[in-house]
């Protein structure tokens, strides 16, 4: 019977004093926390199953916050999130949520997150993000491996000389007044072996693509999403990490 494995991790990084990221694979949310070693969840094909990192926006109130929201919000809908635009409509309700927790309490006004996720169906993957957070297909197939980013970054090029750049044009929450998101979702096929990526950019602003690509190539499993996270350790850690690896297997 075809199954799906996740296996994740998420940590402050070396440079912040907490984590604001946030994690949700099926109902399981993971939220500011602490892990080193990857732990990894098995799930049957068929029913939707979504797969999200938030990563709240640094140097605003609540970013743990608003991540924690999403994550939550994601994970209690995840089993209705069959078409794009249930994915789109979720994401609108993470959006007002975020607002509507941070108008409750003054101390958390403008806080805000980033998202990207996916959700697994029985033939198609459903490829979501609002802000920098990434979705990576990083499939293998007898022609090697694929390194391609299926989600969309909102922010703008990055300046002459930089790789990347530290501002998003579009997030959940994160203004003094609310403000409407233009999700991205988009539809791929699903296909058995297929892998894929979900990071905040604690890894992808640190770790330039070739290396991520190298690392993916030569491992999988608990051992890849490992090597990722030390990849980022080792080049400063200056955000937090938090990453998914979802494999679809065929046995």
């Amino acid at each position: 019977m075809p199954y799906i494995t996740v296996t994740a991790l998420s940590h402050p990084g070396l440079m912040r004093d907490h984590n604001e990221d946030s994690l949700a694979i099926g109902p399981w949310t993971l939220c500011g926390t602490l892990t080193e070693n990857p732990q990894t969840l098995g799930f049957p094909l068929g029913n939707p199953l979504v797969v999200a990192v938030a990563d709240g926006i640094g140097g605003q109130p609540g970013g743990e916050v608003a991540s924690g929201i999403v994550v939550r919000h994601l994970a209690s809908v995840g089993p209705v999130l069959d078409s794009e635009q249930a994915v789109s409509d979720a994401l609108d309700d993470c959006n007002h949520a975020v607002y509507a927790a941070a108008e409750r309490d003054p101390e958390l006004t403008t806080m805000g997150t980033t998202v990207a996720g996916v959700v697994v169906l029985a033939k198609e993957l459903l490829v979501f993000n609002v802000g920098d957070s990434r979705v990576l297909d990083v499939s293998r197939s007898s022609t090697g491996a694929t390194f391609r980013q299926v989600s969309v970054d909102d922010s703008p090029p990055p300046q002459p000389g930089r790789r990347t750049t530290s501002i998003v044009t579009q997030a959940l929450g994160g203004a003094s007044r609310f403000s409407a998101i233009t999700p991205h979702v988009s539809m791929d096929p699903l296909v058995a072996g297929g892998r894929y990526l979900v990071c905040s950019d604690g890894l992808t602003d640190p770790v330039p693509e070739d290396t991520l690509d190298e690392l993916l190539r030569a491992h999988d499993g608990g051992r890849a999403v490992f090597e990722l996270w030390k990849s980022a350790i080792d080049a400063g850690g200056p955000d937090n990490i938090t990453l998914a690896l979802i494999t679809v297997a065929d046995d």
